[in-house]
C-alpha cells in the first residue's frame, strides 16, 4: 500500500511526523506538505503559477518534500509528481488544533483530504484537540510552550488505516474526519455527524476594549490602526448529542465523521 501524507501546519510541524510514525509499519509512506503554515486556507489551488519544491528531512531523518503552496497543492504535487504510482490513501494531519462541524470547509487539513478525493483517492483528515489546561507548560526559565500528546491520535489512526487495508472504505464514504482530544476520558471512537458550527465569529477594531490585546498584538510600534479591523472567533460551547463536537468536548473521546464529497441534497419534491 502507498500512502501520501500532507497537512496544513507545514512540513516541519510535529504532527506530520506523528502521522508518518502511526502508519509506517503498514505501507510505503510519502510526505509532501506546504513549506509554511497554511491554516484556514480551505481548498485554495495555485494554478498556472510556479511552485518551489524542495527536498526536506524530517526529524527522524526520513525523506519528505516541501511545496511553496497550499495543502491542496501539496496533495496534487505528491500524487501527480512525487509519487510514481497513484496513492492508495491520503492522510492529512495530524493537525495541531480541532477541525469539526460544517466549518471544516475552511480547514486546510480537511480540504487537503477533499482534494485527494477529487483525484479519486480516499482520504483521512486527522486533528488533535489540544486542551489548554494540560498542554501548556513552562520550562525552567519560565517560558511557555505547548506539549503535544499525539499518542492516542497515532493509535486510532493506525487502527483505522489497518481496518481500511483489511476491509476497504465503507460504501458511499469518500473520507473520514478524525478528531482526537488530548484530555480524553475514553479511547472509544464514536461515529459522529458534523455539528452546525465550531466558531462564533466577530469583527473588532481598535475601539473594542475586550479584545484590545488580541487586536494590538500583531501591530508594529506606532503603526496606525484607524483603517484596520480583525475577524476573531471563539469556540462554540454547546453541541447536539451524536455530533463531533459533543464527542470531543462533552464525552471527551475520539470522533470519527464519515463524509461524502458530493454535497447535493436530492430531496426537493415538496419545494
Amino acid at each position: 500500500m502507498n500512502i501520501l501524507i500532507s497537512n496544513d501546519d507545514g512540513v516541519d510541524a510535529p504532527g506530520i511526523l506523528a502521522a508518518k510514525q502511526a502508519v509506517d509499519d503498514l505501507a510505503n509512506v510519502y510526505v509532501v506538505a506546504p513549506d509554511e503554515n497554511n491554516s484556514s486556507v480551505g481548498r485554495r489551488l495555485t494554478l498556472f503559477k510556479h511552485l518551489n519544491i524542495k527536498s526536506y528531512k524530517l526529524e527522524d531523518g526520513s525523506q519528505a518534500y516541501s511545496v511553496s503552496g497550499s495543502p491542496a497543492d501539496s496533495v496534487v504535487v505528491g500524487a501527480k509528481y512525487v509519487m510514481d504510482e497513484k496513492p492508495d490513501l491520503v492522510i492529512s494531519g495530524i493537525n495541531q488544533g480541532v477541525n469539526i462541524s460544517c466549518d471544516i470547509t475552511s480547514s486546510g487539513t480537511v480540504c487537503a483530504a477533499l482534494e485527494a478525493v477529487s483525484l479519486g483517492i480516499p482520504a483521512i483528515a486527522v486533528s488533535l484537540f489540544i486542551d489548554p489546561k494540560t498542554a501548556y507548560k513552562q520550562d525552567e526559565n519560565g517560558e511557555w510552550y505547548v506539549e503535544y500528546d499525539f499518542e492516542l491520535a497515532k493509535k486510532v489512526l493506525h487502527d483505522i488505516v489497518l481496518k481500511i487495508i483489511e476491509e476497504g472504505f465503507p460504501e458511499n464514504v469518500d473520507l473520514f474526519n478524525l478528531n482526537v482530544p488530548t484530555n480524553y476520558e475514553s479511547e472509544e471512537v464514536k461515529i459522529t455527524h458534523l455539528s452546525h458550527k465550531m466558531l462564533d465569529k466577530k469583527v473588532i477594531d481598535k475601539y473594542d476594549e475586550d479584545k484590545a490585546e488580541i487586536f494590538n498584538y500583531p501591530l508594529d510600534e506606532n503603526q496606525p490602526s484607524d483603517d484596520l479591523i480583525m475577524i476573531v472567533s471563539d469556540l462554540v460551547k454547546e453541541y447536539d448529542e451524536g455530533s463531533d463536537g459533543y464527542a470531543l468536548f462533552v464525552e471527551k473521546c475520539p470522533s470519527l465523521t464519515p463524509l461524502n464529497i458530493n454535497m447535493t441534497n436530492q430531496d426537493l419534491n415538496d419545494w
